[in-house]
């Protein structure tokens, strides 16, 4: 072997190690770089007519299990969904209090509580009827309830309207990873073209389809011309030659009644689309999957359980209030059922309307039989015939009547009044004499007029003696009866329908705010342990990647130190042919 081919050899190892060194050097500077992967130096011996010639590098490569790596893309997208879903919960379960406190001084701030608070105010009431610091108790504990219920339906569609933001602001980031991907796959095609290493832009790849699988569930394959294709589950292409754009609007403003509807054009929460078409019940993992399936079934399952409480109250409260009358009555009702006049009236029994001045005695009544009457109008007019009494059904369609003597005011007593198919009497039926308004939780609230005052709580009852004489009194607050008969609306047992999730069931009020509470409690702990269990199953992934591709320093500085001696020893056989060249020359120049 001639000393040409012998410093050849050495240079080229000298070279080989050199960029081994370099590539060490990077390994052990990206230790801590967020989905950086294990580089190696790969060489090849040279050899010329069979003869060796020193080594080459042929190509900078990282190694990565591919069937590791889908794994952890697939944990990424559950642990990307439990984590949202954790996160909602646990807000979900902070807007509907505690059940108990840890300060012995408080009774907890759940629905039930409150709803314990207005019995309580009942029971204290009943001892004293004719406390009107009492009865303001019983109003404002029942206003607590109302107004819990509200806000905390409130909160309910305010996370609901997070969550379709969060989609929104989700859906941007990963049109910026498909994107990413989409240029990464153009650049690596182009160094690999260029006979450069393509290691460190499939690492930045790997991580952009991570972040990508995080925010929802995908598939993905490697082409054979090196590109990293991306579909839908179902597969609609979001990355294949190019990055397919996805689509999507918040709604401007989230209620109860807003909805998505496949295939609707109709207001409400829009579609998530991809080149015109609606992908939105195929992402079911990651970050937007969870968003999806919280803004359109568990919030609205928790609204569904919140709106039957809430219509239960209501019901409770003003099947009493409308078999009751405030003294000194109303000088008007005005019913909540919609109605006109040409409505048909299914109703049989007796209903009494009366005319009472200040102090409750009577001005005038009249006892009405409500199968004489086929329709609505029919009803008005018969009213109308009563002396002192003005009906009619107002704007609004509901039936109004009014007292036209001044300080007069209009009392009924439902007497054996069955209207409509549930057989309510004559005043719950129209709605006339409500405790409670509303038809849901959003909008459930205490009767404005005995709010502000205007009207007094409704603890009389109008006399249902066979005949009345004018001038006697025929309302007398001060009788326990009407309370206790609110008291036994809240506290006796209800049969609740099923809902949200929820079994159907009997109990009071209570009860069932009690197992509302409990059951997004339940859902907010199951949320906790799941993101748990999937956190640890996904470090667990990322773990196994990083000991099979990631970096050891221990093992680097070590190779290190293996390659040093390596280049030592090529420059000291450079140096060592070097001299023998000098020795060669000198014995020629002699001779």
């Amino acid at each position: 072997m001639s000393l040409d081919i012998a410093r050849s050899i050495a240079f080229s190892g000298l070279s080989a190690t050199s960029v081994q060194i370099s590539v060490t050097s990077s390994n052990i500077s990206n230790a801590d770089t967020t989905g950086y992967t294990r580089k190696s130096a790969n060489q090849s011996s040279s050899v010329t007519n069979g003869v060796g010639t020193g080594v080459t590098v042929i190509g900078i490569t990282s190694t990565v299990d591919k069937l590791l790596l889908k794994s952890l893309v697939g944990a990424d997208s559950a642990l990307g969904s439990a984590d949202t879903t954790n996160t909602y919960l646990t807000s979900l379960q902070k807007l509907y209090g505690s059940i108990s406190s840890s300060d012995d001084s408080s009774s907890g701030t759940s629905l039930a509580n409150s709803i314990a608070a207005l019995e309580s105010a009942l029971s204290s009431l009943a001892s004293t009827p004719s406390s009107a610091s009492l009865q303001s108790n019983v109003v404002s504990a029942l206003d607590d309830v109302a107004s819990q219920l509200r806000e905390t339906s409130s909160g309910i569609q305010k996370l609901r309207s997070d969550a379709d933001q969060d989609i929104a602001s989700s859906i941007d980031d990963v049109n910026t990873d498909l994107q990413q991907i989409a240029d990464l796959n153009a650049q690596i095609k182009q160094t690999a073209a260029a006979g450069q290493s393509t290691a460190d832009l499939e690492d930045q790849r790997s991580t952009a389809l991570q972040d990508l699988a995080s925010k929802m569930n995908i598939s993905y394959f490697t082409a054979s011309n090196g590109d990293l294709q991306i579909y839908t589950t179902s597969g609609q292409a979001l990355v294949d030659s190019s990055a397919h754009t996805i689509s999507y609007t918040a709604a401007a403003n989230v209620t109860a009644a807003t909805t998505y509807t496949a295939g609707s054009s109709s207001s409400g929460f829009s579609a998530i689309t991809v080149n015109g078409v609606d992908i939105t019940s195929q992402i079911t993992g990651g970050d937007i999957g969870a968003l999806i399936t919280l803004r359109d079934d568990t919030l609205p399952d928790a609204q569904s359980q919140l709106d039957q409480l809430a219509q239960q109250l209501a019901s409770a409260m003003n099947s009493v209030s409308n078999s009751a009358s405030s003294v000194p009555a109303p000088t008007s009702l005005t019913g909540t059922t919609s109605v006109t006049s040409s409505t048909a009236l299914s109703a049989t029994g007796t209903v009494r309307l009366a005319v009472t001045d200040q102090s409750g005695n009577l001005v005038s009544y009249s006892d009405l039989d409500l199968s004489s009457y086929a329709t609505v109008g029919d009803l008005v007019t018969a009213i109308n015939g009563i002396s002192g009494l003005s009906a009619s059904v107002d704007a609004d369609g509901h039936l109004s009547i009014t007292a036209t003597g001044s300080g007069n005011g209009v009392a009924i007593n439902e007497m054996t009044s069955s209207v409509g198919s549930s057989g309510e009497g004559f005043s719950e039926y129209f709605g006339l004499n409500d405790l409670v308004t509303g038809t849901s939780a959003s909008d459930i609230a205490v009767n404005s007029k005995i709010l502000s005052g205007t009207n007094e709580l409704q603890l009389a009852t109008l006399d249902s003696s066979s005949t009345l004489t004018v001038g006697s009194n025929v309302l007398s607050s001060g009788s326990a009866t009407v309370i206790n008969a609110f008291y036994d609306a809240l506290t006796d047992s209800r049969t609740f329908a099923s809902t949200g999730g929820l079994a159907a069931t009997t109990g009071s009020l209570a009860d069932y705010a009690s197992a509302i509470v409990s059951d997004v409690a339940s859902k907010a702990s199951q949320a906790s342990t799941d993101y748990t269990a999937k956190e640890t199953a996904q470090s667990t992934y990322a773990n196994s990647l990083s000991s099979q591709s990631g970096v050891n320093l221990d093992e680097e500085s070590a190779n290190l130190s293996t390659l040093q001696n390596k280049y030592s020893a090529a420059s000291a056989l450079i140096q060592a042919i070097n001299s023998m060249y000098s020795a060669l020359l000198t014995a020629v120049q002699s001779t």
